[in-house]
């Protein structure tokens, strides 16, 4: 089966639930979040959207996302066995990738359940499951190596930074890498001192 990595074509009908875009005389039926269909182009006019193709016995299904950030958080959740397309979608319509990514890494499990369809259950799984990986997806926006620095300090300062990109205050976010770091033995990865910094600022909330 070919897998169709993404779509450009005209915009020939939108509603707030799917898109067709004519390829080249061939019309594709993609499924979108509202932040995709607030963005998308006016009727007739092109467009260009990556794509997700859902398959299961009894469904062939296109997704469309108008920015990477959307589609990688959209396969992130539904790789979660209790999530599926029509609940990521929801999500991804109710708050932004970015915000996802936020409630997730932080364990904000009350405004995940704030999501239509989202209950208990499920938002514990999403962090669960999500949790480390959401985090580690800002540590690209992490400061490059500063100058002077050792590699246990340039770690501390990474994952202070990872903190800041994910809405904590700088003061808190320093506070909690220090205390973490001070209990942990040997040289913790990037990886590792975030997760415990996290979850010691999720103790402390």
């Amino acid at each position: 089966m070919t897998m169709i990595a993404h779509l450009q074509g005209v915009v020939v009908t939108k509603t707030v639930e799917r898109v067709v875009v004519d390829v080249h005389g061939v019309g594709s039926q993609v499924v979108v979040p509202l932040s995709t269909y607030y963005v998308l182009p006016d009727l007739q006019e092109h467009v260009t959207l990556l794509t997700t193709m859902y398959v299961r016995a009894d469904t062939l299904r296109l997704y469309g996302f108008a920015t990477p950030d959307e589609q990688d958080v959209f396969e992130r959740l539904i790789s979660v066995a209790s999530v599926g397309p029509r609940v990521a979608l929801t999500m991804l319509s109710s708050l932004s990738a970015a915000d996802l990514r936020q409630a997730i890494a932080q364990a904000d499990t009350r405004r995940l359940q704030a999501i239509p369809g989202v209950g208990r259950k499920t938002a514990e799984r999403v962090v669960l499951e999500l949790q480390d990986t959401m985090a580690a997806l800002d540590l690209t926006k992490a400061g490059p190596s500063q100058p002077g620095m050792t590699a246990d300090e340039q770690v501390m300062h990474d994952v202070v930074s990872a903190l800041l990109n994910l809405g904590y205050r700088h003061n808190e976010a320093e506070k909690a890498v220090r205390a973490t770091r001070a209990q942990q033995e040997g040289s913790p990865t990037l990886e590792v001192l975030l997760k415990d910094a996290l979850q010691a600022l999720g103790r402390s909330a």
